[in-house]
């Protein structure tokens, strides 16, 4: 190693300062233990400078370039190493940023969450970014060294772990208390709702180690396509067993559509009389179903029947519900508008 080299390996042991490649980070620990006095140490506008022997932290200096030095810096006298002759100190020097960091991304499992709507066990999983800020550095640095976490990369991934938790907590609570559909809430329509209850969540988590969560960005539930494909062909035979008055009667109408489809295709393209016959039992079938409701309503009342309650949604909630249904795909246009006629006149 030439003189050169020798005089600027030297005079960066003489300069402190966090390295450029750092300077996105929100925690930099300068690798260096041993410093000399005299060191000219600088902090930058938006950090603090946090000097920490045994894990705890024995003094703190703000933005500005320093000389470290026990004439100006008192707290410096509790690091001196005896043997050196008061000429070092030994210290673990952490500098940390104190302003937001946005777009800090996270993500990962929720798990499986019962579908209210369904009753479904669905997989799912959450992605999105939140802007952090660090408000007590002090016990930012004295949690991470506690846990043996130093770098920017440790600390980190400690912390996307309390998000991914408590977001995974709060959404399966959140289905559960508001009876919210997977559908809606992977479509985005209650992010809001979840962004907040999230937050309120993350704050008993963070607020001993001195951080905030300023606000969070892009959140995402998500779910597998075929799930999603299952969720709304149940969702739409729930739909559509209420218009028809129950489960029951609607599995019996769509069990004598499918025996007509059926029986009209198994005679092939080339019998048209085979088809015929099959539509005639469909129709056939539907129309002893219909006999036998109207047999039933002929009969004298039971006494032990209660009787059925009323509707009492306002016609603009009902106008509400059957949009819905039309959105969702469970009404056709045609039956949309017959519907909303029906409706409208009644407002």
């Amino acid at each position: 190693m030439g003189i050169f080299d020798s005089i600027k390996g030297e005079a960066q042991r003489n300069f402190i300062a966090r390295a450029d490649s750092a300077k996105g980070e929100i925690v930099y620990k300068y690798p260096e233990k041993n410093v000399r006095m005299k060191t000219q140490l600088t902090v930058d506008a938006d950090e603090v400078a946090l000097f920490v022997k045994d894990g705890k932290v024995e003094g703190k200096l703000g933005p500005g370039r320093h000389t470290l030095d026990t004439n100006n810096i008192p707290f410096l006298s509790r690091l001196l190493e005896s043997f050196t002759g008061g000429n070092m100190f030994m210290a673990e020097i952490f500098f940390v940023s104190n302003r937001e960091h946005t777009g800090v991304k996270f993500g990962g499992p929720i798990g499986d969450v019962r579908d209210p709507e369904t009753g479904l066990g669905i997989g799912t999983m959450v992605y999105g970014d939140f802007s952090i800020r660090v408000t007590e550095p002090e016990k930012l640095v004295v949690g991470l060294v506690g846990m043996g976490r130093a770098t920017n990369e440790e600390f980190l991934g400690w912390f996307k772990g309390q998000v991914l938790k408590v977001t995974r907590d709060r959404t399966a609570e959140l289905l559960v208390k508001k009876k919210w559909p997977l559908l809606d809430v992977t479509s985005g329509a209650y992010v809001e709702e979840m962004e907040q209850e999230i937050l309120a969540g993350l704050k008993p988590h963070v607020d001993s180690y001195g951080l905030t969560i300023v606000r969070m960005g892009n959140f995402v539930v998500s779910i597998k396509p075929e799930d999603e494909v299952t969720l709304k062909k149940l969702s739409k035979d729930v739909a559509y067993s209420r218009l028809a008055g129950g489960f029951q009667q609607y599995a019996q109408g769509q069990a004598m559509l499918g025996a007509s489809e059926g029986m009209a295709k198994g005679g092939g393209g080339s019998d048209g009389a085979m088809q015929g016959m099959g539509m005639g039992m469909g129709f056939g079938m539907a129309q002893m179903f219909a006999n036998q409701q109207n047999n039933q309503q002929q009969r004298p009342a039971e006494p032990a029947q209660a009787a059925a309650p009323a509707d009492t949604r306002s016609p603009a909630q009902r106008l509400k519900e059957i949009k819905e249904l039309k959105d969702a795909g469970v009404l056709s246009d045609e039956e949309y508008a017959a519907k909303r006629a029906e409706l409208m006149k009644l407002l």
